[in-house]
């Protein structure tokens, strides 16, 4: 059995994170998962350029997705603080960075580690889409 490559470990480890926030948020539809691995083939281009970046794949993944639902499905995911006012989104930060976090910047607060949506603060809209 050949050995995982870190560059294919942080593609893996990325891909499963936003599979879990996609599934807590009941969006990984089929369309939705082929979303995530167009991005994660994109994404081993860039990082095969430039391996100092492999912690950086994770958040740039979860952007890409976000960028691609966007355009097809609406925002996601919706910010689960927020209870009053137009629903909206999370962002991810840093925008190029390790550890990428789901914030608030409306409430200006941390929400959620990628992947961990579902440990996240209920009692807003739920974290389907909404149409942009």
């Amino acid at each position: 059995m050949t050995p995982i490559t870190p560059l294919e470990q942080a593609l893996h480890t990325a891909r499963a994170l936003v599979l879990t926030d996609l599934a807590e948020g009941e969006v990984a539809e089929p369309d939705v998962v082929s979303m995530v691995e167009a991005s994660v083939a994109e994404r081993r281009w860039w990082v095969e350029q430039w391996p100092e970046g492999s912690e950086y794949v994770a958040g740039l993944i979860a952007q890409d997705v976000q960028d691609a639902l966007l355009e097809r499905h609406g925002r996601w995911p919706l910010c689960p603080v927020c209870g009053s006012g137009d629903p909206h989104a999370l962002d991810v930060e840093p925008e190029l960075g390790p550890d990428p976090q789901w914030v608030c910047h409306k409430a200006g607060v941390r929400v959620a580690a990628l992947g961990s949506l579902g440990t996240a603060t209920t009692g807003g809209p739920d974290e389907g889409f909404t149409s942009s």
